[in-house]
């Protein structure tokens, strides 16, 4: 069983490794961003909350999240492990999911964290934007996210490392290459059956 996180700041590739890492490890790859992003496609209260912070660069209130995060983990698929994408984003929610997992009688396997340069992030988020037409992925924004990402979710690996749970892993080169040194790293913490 596997019960994972995935960490990186946006444009580090998350969702893509989130999504082999998943499949190749037989569990489901949890994105709070898919779910918000859901959410406002289909115009829901939720979405609409989301959309207003997004559009601004802000993150969704934790409440909203944790609610979301503890719905989703008690669904049927994620009871034999689950990949979290985009959460926990700070240390209220790194207590969060702790109660989370406790009321389920499990706790995290890995932490994984995706390391990559800024000025990639930026690269990266500049294609995508130009490429997907994200309206939530203009500079100025991006800028945000990142420096909401340094203050609040980088602190988390140190969090993660003191209980013996980070697996740091450089998110540059090839996809399918990233994604062999993630399993590997993963296998190697003994994070990962699969």
């Amino acid at each position: 069983m596997s019960r994972l996180v995935i960490m990186g700041p946006q444009g580090s590739g998350k969702g893509t490794q989130a999504a082999r890492i998943a499949e190749a490890l037989g569990i489901p790859a949890i994105s709070t961003g898919d779910i918000f992003r859901a959410n406002i496609k289909g115009g829901t209260e939720l979405g609409q909350l989301a959309r207003s912070y997004s559009d601004r660069g802000e993150l969704v209130p934790d409440e909203v999240t944790n609610a979301m995060v503890r719905d989703r983990l008690s669904q049927p698929d994620a009871v034999g492990g689950f990949l979290l994408d985009g959460y926990p984003r700070n240390a209220a929610q790194v207590t969060e999911l702790d109660a989370i997992l406790a009321e389920h009688g499990v706790a995290l396997d890995a932490v994984i964290e995706l390391a990559v340069p800024t000025e990639e992030l930026l690269e990266r988020l500049a294609h995508r934007a130009a490429v997907e037409g994200r309206a939530d992925d203009t500079a100025e924004v991006i800028r945000r996210r990142l420096d909401l990402y340094h203050e609040q979710t980088a602190p988390l690996a140190a969090t993660y490392a003191e209980r013996g749970l980070h697996v740091p892993v450089t998110g540059t080169g090839e996809v399918a290459a990233i994604t062999d040194a993630i399993l590997d790293a993963l296998r190697a913490h003994g994070g990962a059956t699969g």
